[in-house]
């Protein structure tokens, strides 16, 4: 067995591949894999977090993930996977409700998903979901206005904010680009980040449909916390510990 104490190189090589692997790492369980010190391995966790491949947490670091790139790109990505997400979160939607569905690639086909049969309002501040609800009959769209952030394809500014401040909302489906039992929902765009904000600020449920590779994993700002989430829409194959943790976070996990 390599001797990691006289290895950082070949150590800190290891926790990266176990972050990416399982996207988190505790600092008991790797002193005793490699038989070095905690504080040898709160160290090596200090220096990857200044690479920018984790964040410390307590006990242990998170995967920080890469940016998720352009909404074109993330349309073709995990489409089965967003697929069945999109029809669960659809089956959430009640009649005569008022439903905030944020911008987003998998509340996109959720948008797509909606019986035609439903009667409710659809408050939207993404063109693509406003398009998409235009094809059902009985649902009436508010899009939300303003100059459109090609990177999350919605509208972000003060125009758009000042219009959601003006609506209460029972449920909003809102996306995100990571999510951890530490950090809750994360994503990438500041700007994006702080609108998603306000809309839970307005809603009275919560809902995150979010495929299984952003968990766990932290990005750069702030959504929601886990105390903030009330329904979490995932794929059946998340890891029990992480299934586990949410539940204990009072999240409503529901898998596909």
């Amino acid at each position: 067995m390599l001797d990691y104490a006289k290895f950082p190189n070949q150590r800190q090589d290891l926790i990266r591949k176990i972050l990416h692997d399982q996207g988190r790492v505790v600092c008991i369980e790797l002193a005793k894999q490699m038989g070095v010190s905690e504080h040898t391995i709160r160290r090596d966790l200090h220096e990857l977090s200044k690479e920018g491949i984790c964040k410390k947490v307590y006990g242990g670091a998170v995967l920080q993930l890469p940016d998720a790139g352009s909404l074109a790109s993330r349309k073709v990505q995990k489409i089965s996977e967003k697929s069945m997400i999109g029809q669960k979160c659809a089956s959430l939607i009640e009649n005569g409700s008022c439903i905030f569905i944020d911008a987003g690639s998998t509340n996109l086909v959720m948008a797509m998903s909606l019986s035609d049969e439903l009667t409710f309002t659809a408050v939207t501040n993404a063109p693509d979901i406003a398009a998409a609800l235009l094809k059902h009959p009985n649902i009436e769209i508010i899009m939300l206005g303003g100059r459109i952030q090609k990177d999350s394809g919605g509208s972000v500014g003060n125009t758009a904010i000042k219009q959601l401040k003006n609506i209460m909302f029972d449920k909003a489906f809102i996306g995100g680009c990571a999510l951890s039992p530490e950090f809750g929902l994360t994503g990438f765009n500041f700007d994006d980040c702080e609108f998603k904000k306000i809309a839970i600020a307005q809603t009275s449920q919560v809902i995150v449909g979010i495929t299984s590779e952003k968990i766990p994993g932290v990005a750069k700002f702030s959504v929601a916390t886990c105390e903030e989430i009330d329904i979490l829409v995932v794929e059946e194959k998340i890891n029990k510990d992480l299934y586990s943790a949410f539940l204990n976070e009072d999240i409503t996990v529901l898998t596909i």
